[in-house]
């Protein structure tokens, strides 16, 4: 579904990332870990088109995935309707008014019915348990609940990919826990899943694969998720652990 071909990225002469290979199968579970500023929200914000890769070659299904093609209006929207990005600060995507607002801002931009759109937008609220939020403010909600926010911002397209940046990061043990129990529920139903994170106490269970990076942005191994974190010796000479 996904391939990615020598690709790098840097921001002016700061590499974030350097000459990534990999492959990402439809239906799969992906944990991108590493230390910090490995790269790994670079690399999200790439499998999510919001950058394109300063050199080397990104296919999504087949198709190149170029700076070229992303200023294609039509193709633009459809590949942000397929691939959704949720960013580990949510208070980067939320602008709205109102939380409803918000969680509909997706799918009205995409052209659909308002019924379609009032559809997708009640049943994104219920999922994420923040029907009572839907008149407020998003910036007038807590830290956890503007989480849920722009993940039901981003669920309300139906992406076929869900991509979060440390989805965990700063969330109580209680969210921590909904978050995790949703995001097998979105991969058992289908959804292939790319997340950055190092908070893995609380998303057992829900990975297949790991794709670690290194400090000098370098994709270092990929594996079985279970495989990779029982290996301690090697997450701690790469200052994971």
């Amino acid at each position: 579904m996904i391939q990615l071909q020598g690709v790098s990225y840097s921001y002016g002469e700061q590499p974030a990332l350097r000459n990534i290979d990999l492959e990402i199968p439809r239906g799969d579970a992906v944990a991108v870990i590493g230390p910090n500023a490995s790269g790994k929200s670079t690399l999200l914000r790439v499998l999510s088109a919001v950058v394109v890769p300063t050199s080397g070659c990104f296919w999504f299904e087949g198709e190149p995935i170029t700076r070229q093609r992303m200023r294609e209006q039509v193709f633009a929207k459809r590949f942000h309707q397929r691939v959704g990005l949720v960013f580990q600060n949510p208070e980067a995507q939320l602008f709205c008014p109102s939380v409803e607002e918000e969680v509909a801002f997706g799918p009205r931009q995409m052209g659909l019915p308002e019924k379609e759109v009032q559809a997708r937008t009640v049943d994104c609220l219920a999922l994420m348990g923040i029907q009572g939020l839907a008149d407020r403010p998003p910036w007038h909600v807590s830290g956890g609940e503007k989480r849920k926010v722009a993940v039901a911002s981003v669920l309300a397209l139906n992406p076929d990919v869900l991509v979060l940046d440390e989805p965990m990061n700063g969330l109580d043990p209680r969210t921590k826990r909904f978050l995790r129990d949703l995001i097998r529920q979105l991969h058992g139903a289908g959804k292939t899943i790319l997340c950055a994170t190092h908070d893995f106490p609380y998303v057992e269970g829900v990975f297949r694969t790991a794709v670690v990076l290194s400090e000098d942005h370098r994709v270092i191994r990929v594996g079985p998720y279970d495989e990779v974190l029982e290996d301690r010796s090697f997450l701690e000479a790469n200052n994971i652990l």
